[in-house]
């Protein structure tokens, strides 16, 4: 199977279901942030292979599915979908690693090594792919959802960034005045 095809050299693409939108059409700007936020995940994993990190991966492919899929076809191929499942898996994650921080004293800056580095960055591109996925929302509720596990996922990266901190014995730098 040849990987170019050439059908979207003018502008267009296929979604799941073979209909062809527009490449600026907002459903590709929020499964294609879905499918950046995964890219960055998978340099995480390089730094710290921690077996969430693997299943949020996958759960990301399901994610970029569904968005790659006309909300009124999701009944035929994810009316199953454990979103909820993973929305809860999520807050226990969050609620196990937070359970060995200290209290945040302030605004902490995304410094510290390269995985700490990556956690942010995933948290703020999981944060743009939500905004994607909001402004879907407002026009299909079917989508809050979604919103909701990306929701989550960044909480998750912000709080995992706090536990390599520890797990590292590297300081967080809080934010402060300007000089």
């Amino acid at each position: 199977m040849k990987i170019y095809t050439k059908t979207g050299d003018g502008g267009t693409t296929s979604l799941a279901d073979g209909s062809r939108v527009s490449k600026n059409n907002s459903l590709l700007h929020a499964y294609g942030t879905v499918d950046e936020l995964n890219s960055f995940l998978g340099l995480l994993i390089s730094e710290e292979n921690e077996e969430f990190l693997t299943k949020t991966q996958n759960f990301l492919f399901l994610i970029g599915g569904m968005l790659a899929t006309p909300v009124d076809k999701w009944e035929l191929y994810y009316k199953d979908a454990p979103l909820e499942d993973f929305v809860q898996r999520t807050e226990q994650e969050i609620d196990r690693l937070q359970a060995e921080l200290p209290p945040m004293r302030g605004f902490i800056l995304p410094q510290g090594n390269r995985a700490i580095a990556y956690a942010h960055i995933c948290r703020t591109v999981c944060r743009r792919s939500e905004r994607l996925v909001v402004e879907l929302a407002e026009q299909d509720e079917r989508y809050r959802q979604v919103q909701k596990v990306l929701n989550r996922l960044s909480d998750f990266f912000f709080i995992f960034a706090r536990f390599l901190h520890k797990k590292n014995n590297i300081s967080e730098t809080n934010c402060g005045p300007v000089k």
